[in-house]
């Protein structure tokens, strides 16, 4: 295919190569391959234990995914998602320095990709769940986390709360507020929706209220999930009345739902998180002028919610520790980890979240991981 279109260009042959991390040579090439390398077969026969010190089990994680909700594409399947996992595993690898491996499964049902995630687990040290459609992605991810003795991490949802939670805290430094005195109204109730519900909850936030496109997540709707009935409120309505009177407004559901006067229904200085890509939920130019301290999923806007903020240190963290499994400690840590490197002189409306590119991140946010 020939094109002059520079992102196509970008990615022509792929965006990962396999390299060779031993010169060979005549004297080395007998010990990293045949038949030296039979000593260390033998090793990890004997102490399986050893694979994480012998092999790139102990640096690797797989990057899986059935291809069925990828970015704002929707379920475009596991070919055309390739160039996304891609993506993430060069991320994975600048920023955390971990070594990720793109998996697109051929298969959108949820006891097959358990079985095969499980057949290839042993040869990584943790799995990262990306793009798997609601609520299907809630099965696997608990599934795998309770069968497997590795990491299991679906950042659509945990990377996404990890990083709303360490912007909340420090939006609410800037009013001189505290997570229990608030109302939250969360637009979206799919894999990002629910596990910010969880995380927020868990951290004590005074009121929640979430929707999904037919409203309110109410007790009396008859429609609801397990996982949305977890957050069910006993009110009902529409995303206008759950956001009237909320101190914040989180958005991981659809372009342009709200209205700045929706926004002048909230109270003084509302704290906006519009985190639907590319086109936020409400683009900051509607709020110029208005004292709304607003982040967005997007780069060319202050206070990015970006997940490469959170999941490169939570696997570099897992992976030198040698986890089992990824704690919601773990993982409120790691955004108390990641608020903590804007100090209080750098704290603004502009500021409420270190950049994608601060070299401090994904190790504070390992050791973090690891202290727990």
């Amino acid at each position: 295919m020939s094109t002059d279109d520079p992102i196509h260009d970008l990615h022509r042959g792929g965006k990962l190569s396999v390299e060779s991390r031993v010169a060979l040579s005549p004297d080395t090439l007998a010990m990293a391959y045949t038949p030296g390398v039979a000593e260390v077969c033998r090793t990890v026969a004997r102490d399986p234990a050893s694979a994480w010190d012998f092999t790139i089990k102990g640096t690797s994680i797989a990057v899986v995914t059935d291809g069925s909700a990828v970015l704002g594409l929707g379920n475009i399947g596991p070919l055309a998602a390739l160039p996304v996992m891609e993506g993430k595993a060069a991320l994975f690898r600048v920023f955390g320095g971990v070594n990720a491996y793109p998996i697109c499964l051929d298969t959108q049902d949820a006891g097959e990709i358990i079985q095969c995630v499980k057949h290839l687990a042993p040869i990584f040290g943790g799995i990262n769940l990306e793009d798997i459609s609601a609520p299907r992605c809630f099965e696997i991810e608990e599934r795998l986390d309770a069968e497997l003795s590795i990491p299991v991490f679906h950042d659509d949802q945990h990377g996404t709360a990890i990083v709303v939670l360490a912007a909340l805290e420090n939006a609410l430094r800037l009013r001189s507020g505290t997570i229990a005195n608030i109302r939250v109204a969360i637009s979206g109730a799919g894999a990002a929706g629910i596990a910010i519900a969880g995380i927020l909850t868990d951290a004590g936030v005074g009121e929640l209220v979430l929707c999904d496109s037919r409203g309110i997540v109410s007790r009396g709707r008859a429609d609801l999930n397990p996982y949305k009935q977890k957050f069910a409120a006993s009110e009902s309505g529409g995303l206008t009345d759950a956001v009237r009177g909320a101190d914040v407004f989180i958005g991981v559901s659809a372009p342009a739902i709200l209205t700045s006067d929706m926004v002048q229904t909230m109270r003084p200085r509302p704290i906006i998180f519009a985190l639907s890509n590319p086109t936020p939920e409400i683009m900051p130019e509607e709020l110029q002028g208005s004292d709304a301290i607003i982040a967005t999923g997007r780069s060319d806007y202050p206070n990015q919610i970006n997940n490469v903020l959170a999941f490169p240190g939570v696997f570099k963290g897992a992976l030198s520790a040698r986890l089992q499994a990824i704690t919601p400690a773990m993982r409120h840590k790691a955004a108390r980890a990641l608020a903590s490197l804007v100090a209080d002189q750098e704290l603004a409306s502009g500021r409420i979240i270190p950049s994608v590119f601060d070299p401090r991140v994904a190790g504070a946010v390992a050791a973090a991981v690891c202290e727990v």
